[in-house]
């Protein structure tokens, strides 16, 4: 326990009626900078998140999330401790130096022309029609599609792919241990598939994802087989699932600011800064987690090693220290402080310049075909703690507007 009791209330982040958004979480913030919560303690203004996440005395929390919610055993939890989200040291430097060269900005930008075509033909398929459900009709077809291109899958066979994602991202939810059957039979599937992409690859190479990592385990074993599975494995679900949620979570963010979508669909050119403010103000990743390492003191409070902190993202992306006028203003993004979204230091998320590029495109696209898009009834969403986004959003819009 921290050597003070915060003052800030208790956050029930289990609750699935639990909104990490919410008017209660600002609240808290104003009581103190540190609340207590069902997942250890969470942390809730930008300086002390924006420092914590960059302190190496606290780890990737991640590693315990299956046991926190009950899962102790069997080959998801085994998957999970494998995973470079779970791995810290020089395990985690290593992989993550042999994976970097595929996620450079310059290799993603040469894709841009075949996302902006995947969105068009997606966007082709509803403009005329004046209704869609954003995340079966788009969100979902766009990021599996993206996801085959860069590991150099069958693009038709995305659907599939996005059935084994969709199950397997459960595992980011707060209901780990009710979801595991779906979520170990997602595993065993996607790994299978997984499989015969590396086979495939070692006997015919390819200008892709697979080939070059394939050929850093081939080479000079630097990357093990089974390291080389489980790393696609886990790219496979978590580029499809945060790419997927987060879309719908900017679309949902932007028509709550009709102006902000209007000047989006007039001005193409600030896509990139409204991907910045929609995961600044309503990122799908809701909590970034840390553990300390060893017994310390971070910002005069004493913490035990093993305890751990959440970093609520849009809690620190909205603090009004930071971001005094912390309303959307997509013109504004590149003035603010940078946003938390996709975390920071050694762990900053791999692929963020696949998500900054593919959104980049998809948001401008969406918002050009249906300037006057509003929602067609509520939808159905993820609780607002975990990894978060919609499942079902029905828009409507005028044709050609």
């Amino acid at each position: 326990m921290p050597s003070q009791v915060p003052t800030a209330p208790f956050l029930d982040l289990a609750d699935p009626a639990f909104d990490t958004t919410s008017a209660q979480v600002h609240a808290a913030r104003e009581a103190d900078w540190l609340a207590p919560t069902s997942y250890g303690f969470a942390v809730l203004r930008y300086e002390e998140a924006n420092e914590l996440l960059t302190d190496r005395r606290f780890r990737q929390g991640n590693a315990r999330w299956p046991e926190q919610n009950g899962v102790t055993g069997g080959p998801f939890l085994e998957w999970w401790q494998r995973v470079l989200l779970s791995l810290d040291g020089d395990d985690h430097a290593r992989l993550r130096r042999l994976l970097m060269p595929a996620f450079k900005r310059q290799s993603i930008l040469r894709m841009r022309p075949q996302f902006q075509r995947i969105a068009d033909e997606l966007v082709e398929g509803f403009a005329d029609r004046g209704r869609v459900e954003l995340i079966a009709e788009f969100a979902e077809p766009y990021a599996a599609r993206i996801l085959c291109l860069l590991l150099g899958l069958p693009e038709d066979e995305w659907r599939q792919v996005a059935h084994w994602a969709d199950d397997l991202g459960r595992s980011f939810g707060i209901a780990v241990a009710r979801d595991l059957p779906l979520i170990e039979a997602a595993l065993e599937g996607l790994t299978g598939y997984v499989e015969a992409a590396v086979e495939d690859r070692l006997a015919h190479p390819r200008e892709d994802l697979v080939s070059t990592l394939v050929q850093a385990h081939a080479g000079d074993g630097r990357l093990t087989r089974d390291e080389l599975v489980v790393g696609l494995v886990f790219l496979a679900f978590a580029g499809m699932e945060t790419t997927r949620n987060q879309i719908g979570l900017a679309v949902q963010t932007l028509l709550r600011h009709p102006d902000q979508w209007r000047l989006l669909s007039e001005r193409p050119d600030l896509g990139e800064a409204a991907v910045e403010e929609v995961m600044r103000v309503n990122p799908t990743v809701t909590w970034v987690t840390r553990e300390a390492t060893e017994d310390l003191t971070f910002h005069g409070v004493h913490f035990p090693a093993g305890a751990i902190l959440q970093v609520l993202s849009h809690a620190a992306g909205t603090d009004p220290r930071a971001m005094p006028d912390p309303d959307v203003d997509i013109t504004a993004a590149r003035d603010r402080a940078p946003h938390l979204g996709f975390g920071k230091g050694v762990h900053h998320c791999l692929g963020h310049m696949v998500a900054r590029v593919d959104m980049a495109v998809a948001l401008p696209t969406l918002a050009r075909a249906m300037p006057d898009a509003a929602p067609d009834g509520p939808g159905e969403w993820l609780p607002v703690s975990g990894n978060t986004g919609a499942l079902s959003f029905p828009l409507r819009f005028t044709p050609g507007a």
